[in-house]
């Protein structure tokens, strides 16, 4: 793996931005925490629930909050001191859709944590939300396939439905797998942290990219503080919806569409040589099974008998492990975008 040229001149940078969005994301956690009590935003213990004792919801507002102040100060600083390069198909419009898009999933998440919206009003504000994104200039050109390496390009409404299916069902993702303490944040962490570093390789060449990338794991390492159990605060709806909208718009930014189902994450882990414990595989095709006979969920099943914080851990370990693995196999696809005839310039990394 090469680093791209004189990136140690802007590492500190990187470093301070990153340390600067733990610091804020610490900071505001327990505020945070202390309004969501005052509101009664709080998870009960029910037979739909994990956790044994009441517990904070909304602890997304304090994640969202230090990526979206510290994103734009870095953002700012970045535009007036030029320290490390913005690519060229990075402009307005996808910043808006960035931070203001965090801060309205985020928004919408609240909403859940403190009315308890049913689900079919959850999917219609996230597929608005998508619209709106897709609307103001972010989507995906087109795929690689993986078979052959050949070019599947996406026009028009076919762009469109894709880009608005990556969107929505990156936050059920990250909501599905949001039923332990630190279990979502921690994989969050994990996911922005190596896509910021695979940024930083000669192949991807986007140290603007790895710059957001760090923001917002520094806020996910500063929430995680009190996350981790035994959690004083979970991130609630607004952390899923925040942090799977994020996810999904820096990968479509970076240029890789990277898949967070179970599926993909089996046949990621079989290929790099590692695996999961049969028991999580066989949890993990136990809970799709309930998922898509419609059943519920999280109906509880006799097991190995795994308290939390072990079980959070054995499902993180495996994806930290994968995470490097995949760093040397991810590689970015540039099209030409001058129709005019005039000479091509890069622009958006098209999507494999």
């Amino acid at each position: 793996m090469r680093w791209i040229a004189g990136i140690g001149d802007s590492l500190w940078f990187l470093v301070v931005a990153f340390a600067a969005a733990a610091a804020v994301a610490l900071v505001l956690t327990p505020v945070v925490r202390t309004v969501a009590l005052r509101l009664g935003m709080v998870d009960v213990p029910d037979r739909r629930r994990v956790n044994d004792r009441p517990v904070p919801r909304a602890g997304g507002v304090a994640i969202m909050a230090a990526f979206v102040t510290v994103g734009l100060i870095v953002v700012r600083v970045n535009d007036a001191a030029r320290i490390v390069s913005v690519p060229v198909f990075l402009d307005a419009p996808e910043l808006i859709a960035l931070f203001a898009g965090a801060v309205a999933a985020a928004l919408l998440g609240v909403i859940d944590d403190y009315l308890q919206v049913r689900a079919r009003w959850q999917l219609a504000g996230q597929l608005l939300l998508a619209l709106w994104a897709v609307g103001i200039g972010i989507g995906v050109d087109s795929l690689y396939d993986p078979l052959t390496g050949a070019p599947l390009r996406l026009v028009g409404p076919v762009s469109i439905v894709f880009t608005t299916f990556w969107i929505v069902g990156m936050v059920n993702a990250i909501n599905f797998i949001d039923g332990l303490d630190g279990l979502s944040s921690g994989i969050g962490f994990i996911a922005a942290l190596a896509l910021g570093v695979i940024s930083l390789t000669v192949t991807v060449g986007q140290p603007f990219i790895t710059l957001l990338c760090l923001v917002l794991a520094g806020a996910l390492l500063g929430f995680l503080r009190w996350n981790f159990h035994p959690a004083s605060i979970c991130a609630g709806t607004s952390g899923t919806m925040f942090l799977g909208y994020t996810l999904a718009l820096l990968s479509i930014l970076y240029g890789s569409v990277m898949a967070f189902s179970a599926t993909n994450a089996r046949l990621v882990l079989a290929e790099s040589g590692l695996g999961w414990p049969p028991w999580i595989v066989q949890e993990m095709d136990y809970r799709y099974a309930r998922l898509v006979s419609m059943r519920d969920y999280w109906e509880p099943r006799g097991g190995i008998g795994l308290t939390m914080k072990p079980s959070a851990t054995a499902i993180i370990t495996p994806a930290r492990m994968t995470s490097a693995g995949m760093r040397s196999s991810l590689k970015p696809r540039w099209r030409p975008s001058n129709s005019s005839g005039g000479t091509t310039a890069p622009r958006r990394p098209a999507v494999r």
